[in-house]
């Protein structure tokens, strides 16, 4: 009897060892998130922003990963992009109320929903309208929208969706780094462009 209380308490303790051990989609999702920490892309786990599709197609609904690329030296304007046919297409609802000297003329319906009179409106830079995501074939459908503010560059996507076998059953491990360096790449160079832009 004494023997088979013991057996019992050992399955206990293994099975509530093994219960606490993640499985193996979220050991894939640590490993893509670590590596992505290590190639500076700061990578959160958020909630869905409201001016993105997110669960269900459904705007601000459920969980996405956040990357943010610091960028030193550099003033990105205040832009949102939300991915429409493999394209960035600007957020139509975002107005940047932050000052400078490029104004904007808004209608008074709008205007009015303002917090004070002179609060003026900087006409939005939209450089990136229309241009292709080009990002790899693993990333590239799960991602939702770009923000650019400050010295920051950030994607919003289902980063989950890379270590599902359901979404990317061709997931190879060795393929995050390369992954990830094309998404920094492309994050680089997005934000150069709308330097230039802005510099013009």
């Amino acid at each position: 009897m004494g023997i088979l209380i013991g057996v019992i308490i050992v399955l206990f303790v293994l099975g509530s060892m093994m219960a606490l051990k993640p499985n193996g989609i979220d050991q894939r999702l640590d490993n893509l998130r670590m590596t992505a920490r290590r190639l500076q892309l700061n990578p959160k786990l958020v909630t869905c922003p409201d001016w993105i599709k997110g669960r269900d197609n459904e705007y601000g609904r459920g969980m996405m990963g956040q990357y943010c690329l610091v960028l030193e030296n550099t003033q990105l304007p205040h832009t949102r992009y939300q991915v429409i046919d493999g394209q960035w297409r600007p957020d139509s609802s975002f107005v940047d109320t932050t000052k400078d000297d490029i104004k904007l003329n808004i209608p008074s319906a709008i205007r009015s929903t303002q917090s004070s009179p002179d609060t003026a409106i900087k006409k939005t830079n939209f450089s990136l309208d229309k241009v292709p995501l080009d990002l790899p074939v693993s990333i590239e459908p799960s991602v939702k929208g770009l923000l650019t503010k400050a010295n920051s560059i950030i994607i919003y996507w289902e980063d989950i969706a890379y270590v599902r076998p359901s979404t990317n059953p061709k997931y190879q491990q060795k393929a995050i780094e390369s992954d990830l360096l094309a998404l920094k790449a492309n994050l680089e160079k997005w934000a150069l462009q709308m330097r230039k832009t802005t510099a013009k």
